[in-house]
């Protein structure tokens, strides 16, 4: 597995790595998918507090602990909840990052957390307030390094001089809009990118065809979101559309690592061997440009 340095940190990680939330609520079947991951070379692990209310930090901290001095694992707050109490709101304040923060140490049953990210924002946050609680909570030993979780580029580049290491945003063939204006920005400014929703929630996948509805998808028709996938099928004869889906966005510069979920452990082995079929070509990468239109931020500023 192929290890990428995190913006300007000491941190590398895999570029194959697992986003957790897609884990089985059966801690059996969830062990067989993180070991795989395990296995096959994968050292970053991305849970998030607001999953399952807390459980999935649990979960995961109890099944990585063997090798928690091994492996990077990051988290995610901001979004303010109490257990036993329905529902939640967004809190980006300083007091409630720094309480959810050891919240989560407590859940992982960690004493630090390699990466904390703020789990979405917006321009009318107090940014400033928010940046102090990260920047004293590495300063305090708790963190690592810290990022944000976000697709907006107002907010994003409130953050740029704030010491972050990392932004995770969505990105795939469908989606676009972070080669616009985000990417080469961040890659400027020695920030990484992690990808989420690199096979944009499966339709640049076998199963294109269940997936797909007649409304397609930000924008996109259904018949461009075939002709997409066709796109990536006609470039490989050893690779599935999703591995090319996920080699399509690790060829961009800026992004360290491609966050994928899983629900089983086939799926883990599926994006795991993705790493060893090295870069698209340059044809490629452009044929699969063309296959799908560019679309921009509008409404996520």
């Amino acid at each position: 597995m192929n290890r990428r340095t995190l913006g300007k940190s000491e941190i590398e990680l895999s570029e194959i790595s697992l986003g957790t939330m897609s884990l089985p609520k059966d801690s059996t079947q969830s062990k067989r998918i993180i070991e795989t991951a395990m296995e096959k070379g994968i050292n970053y692990f991305d849970t998030a507090d607001l999953y399952s209310f807390g459980e999935n930090e649990r979960m995961v901290g109890e099944l990585i602990k063997e090798r928690r001095s091994d492996l990077i694992l990051g988290t995610k707050g901001g979004n303010h909840f109490e257990e036993g109490k329905d529902g939640w709101f967004w809190d980006p304040s300083k007091a409630y990052l720094k309480e959810a923060c050891k919240n989560s140490l407590k859940r992982l049953g960690t004493d630090y957390i390699d990466l904390y990210q703020l789990h979405g924002g917006t321009i009318d946050d107090p940014i400033d307030e928010s940046i102090e609680a990260l920047q004293e909570l590495k300063q305090e030993g708790y963190i690592r390094e810290f990022g944000i979780s976000s697709i907006r580029p107002n907010v994003i580049r409130e953050y740029l001089q704030s010491g972050m290491a990392s932004v995770m945003m969505q990105y795939s063939m469908l989606d676009r809009r972070p080669e616009e204006e985000l990417l080469e920005l961040l890659h400027q400014n020695g920030i990484g990118v992690l990808v989420r929703g690199a096979v944009a929630k499966g339709l640049l996948t076998d199963r294109v065809e269940e997936k797909v509805s007649e409304d397609g998808f930000l924008g996109h028709s259904k018949e461009r979101i075939l002709f997409a996938t066709d796109a990536l099928r006609a470039i490989s004869d050893v690779a599935t559309p999703s591995q090319e889906a996920i080699r399509y966005v690790l060829r961009h510069p800026a992004v360290t690592s491609v966050v994928a979920g899983a629900s089983t452990a086939e799926q883990v082995l599926e994006n795991s061997v993705t790493s060893e079929l090295g870069p698209l070509s340059e044809e490629n990468y452009d044929k699969l440009k063309k296959s799908a239109a560019m679309i921009y931020y509008e409404q996520h500023r």
